[in-house]
C-alpha cells in the first residue's frame, strides 16, 4: 500500500506541471495580441488604398468613353468632308493674292482646331511649316478635308492613350484588391491565434469588402486612320 501511494503521489506531481504548461500554451501571448492589432490596422489602410485605386479606375473608364465619343464625332465629320471633296474643283489660274488667302485660311483653321484641342502641337507645327503634305496652295475644300482627317487621327491617338491608362489603372486596382484580401485573411488568422471573437470583429469589415468588377469591353476601332 505504501508503494502504491508513493507511485500515485509521483504521478500526480509530474502531471501538475504538464497541465500548467498546457494552460500557458493555450493562453494567447501579448505579442500575438499586438500582431493582430497591427495586421488589422494594415488591412484598414489597404482597404483605403484599394478604394482609391478603384475610383481612379472608374475615372479612367469615363475618360475612355469620352475619348471614343470624340473620335466617333471626328470620324463622321471627316467622312462628310471626304465625300464633299470627291467632286472635282474647277481649276483656274491662281493669283498671288488668292494663294495668300488660301494660306491664311489654312493657318487660321489649324490654329482654331488646336485651341479646341482637336490637333496636337506637333500637328500644328507641321501645318504652319507646310510639311508632311500640307500645301497652302490647295483649294480650301481640300485643306478642310485634310484638317478633318488630321483631327480624326489626333482623336484616335487620344482614345488609344486613354485605353492604356485604363488598363494600367485596372492592373493597379487588381493588385490593391489582392493585397487587401491577403491582409484580411491574415488579420482573421491573427485574431484567431489571439483568442478573439472573429465573428463580432470581422462583421463590419466583411460588409465593406469588395472585389473589382471586370473592365467593360471597349469598342474596337475598325476605321483606318489616314
Amino acid at each position: 500500500m505504501i508503494l502504491l501511494l508513493a507511485v500515485a503521489a509521483a504521478t500526480a506531481a509530474f502531471a501538475v506541471p504538464r497541465r500548467m504548461s498546457r494552460g500557458r500554451e493555450l493562453a494567447p501571448s501579448p505579442d500575438e495580441d499586438r500582431y493582430a492589432d497591427q495586421v488589422a490596422a494594415a488591412a484598414e489602410l489597404a482597404a483605403e488604398t484599394a478604394l482609391r485605386r478603384r475610383l481612379a479606375w472608374e475615372r479612367t473608364q469615363e475618360e475612355v468613353d469620352e475619348a471614343w465619343a470624340a473620335f466617333d464625332r471626328a470620324d463622321r465629320v471627316a467622312r462628310r468632308c471626304t465625300a464633299a471633296a470627291a467632286f472635282p474643283v474647277l481649276r483656274q489660274r491662281r493669283t498671288r493674292a488668292e494663294i495668300a488667302d488660301r494660306e491664311r485660311f489654312l493657318h487660321r483653321s489649324a490654329l482654331a482646331s488646336c485651341r479646341r484641342k482637336e490637333l496636337s502641337i506637333g500637328q500644328l507645327n507641321e501645318v504652319l511649316a507646310h510639311r508632311d503634305g500640307w500645301n497652302p496652295r490647295k483649294h480650301p475644300v481640300a485643306q478642310e478635308t485634310a484638317l478633318r482627317a488630321a483631327v480624326r487621327e489626333h482623336r484616335f491617338a487620344a482614345y488609344q492613350a486613354a485605353t492604356e491608362r485604363e488598363r494600367a489603372a485596372w492592373t493597379a486596382a487588381e493588385k490593391a484588391a489582392g493585397a487587401l484580401r491577403s491582409l484580411r485573411a491574415e488579420a482573421m488568422a491573427a485574431r484567431l491565434r489571439a483568442g478573439r471573437d472573429v465573428r463580432s470583429e470581422d462583421t463590419p469589415r466583411r460588409a465593406g469588402q469588395w472585389s473589382p468588377a471586370e473592365p467593360v469591353a471597349r469598342p474596337a476601332a475598325t476605321l483606318a486612320v489616314h
